[in-house]
């Protein structure tokens, strides 16, 4: 019972990792809250894994996310965020206002978390950031996504050393098997999924749960902190 009487707030607990690591973190004794944009999939998220409470809202709406934790009771133990996700567009397609969104959304929206919760954070809690592995390798798919990602590592360990000792660490995720990979990937999906099968060194396609067992490490080892750690099944090196 790694998390036994803490609490673990979800940001973007609703479904794919967060909602995984909700039920990691509860099997590991945690008190558990959901925060999510859709109410239906938050209701139904939160009885899957028996949270303490929930919260509808955009996260990126500052107002919203600073409401909601003046009103959570303190301590909270750790946070995860993995709200937003990557804009796959071609560079000359963006104007200028979507490329500094890509940029500089994901770091904004953590900036606001830290803000917001660290009067509430004990020392040794834990904030727990998503990126991914595209930043390592630039390709005219990816599009914007290899700069945006690339921009985390730093601003993470930067972070780390701003909040201590409040720790902060970075999950870098290649392709995971979620809701929002099957949105991005429609009809090619099962294609994508094979090709992994066939091509990673673990012969197994990653899945959120791989994820939320990294993210309940991250909290619970008091020794980790300003780090980026990736879990993609070797798909960077294949």
């Amino acid at each position: 019972m790694e998390l036994a009487g803490q609490r673990v707030v979800l940001i973007g607990g609703s479904a794919g990792i967060g909602l995984e690591t909700a039920r990691r973190a509860k099997a590991e004794g945690a008190e558990v809250i959901l925060t999510g944009r859709n109410p239906e999939r938050l209701e139904e998220a939160a009885r899957d894994v028996g949270a303490a409470a929930t919260a509808v809202f955009d996260a990126n709406d500052a107002d919203a996310l600073r409401a909601f934790f003046d009103g959570l009771p303190a301590p909270i133990d750790h946070v995860l965020v993995t709200a937003g996700g990557p804009r796959y567009r071609p560079l000359l397609e963006m104007d200028a206002d979507e490329v500094r969104q890509a940029i500089a959304d994901h770091p904004a929206l953590a900036l606001e978390v830290a803000r917001n919760a660290r009067a509430k954070m004990p020392p040794g809690g834990s904030l727990v950031l998503m990126g991914g592995t595209g930043g390592r390798k630039i390709s005219r798919g990816l599009g914007i996504v290899s700069a945006a990602t690339a921009a985390l590592p730093p601003f993470t360990a930067t972070l780390a050393l701003e909040l201590a000792p409040i720790r902060v660490n970075l999950i870098a995720a290649g392709f995971v098997d979620t809701p929002l990979s099957a949105t991005l990937l429609g009809d090619r999906l099962e294609a994508r999924r094979n090709e992994l099968r066939a091509t990673l060194p673990i012969g197994r396609v990653v899945g959120p749960e791989d994820v939320a067992a990294l993210a309940v490490h991250l909290m619970s080892n008091t020794a980790l902190t300003g780090a980026t750690y990736d879990i993609d099944g070797g798909q960077q090196f294949v």
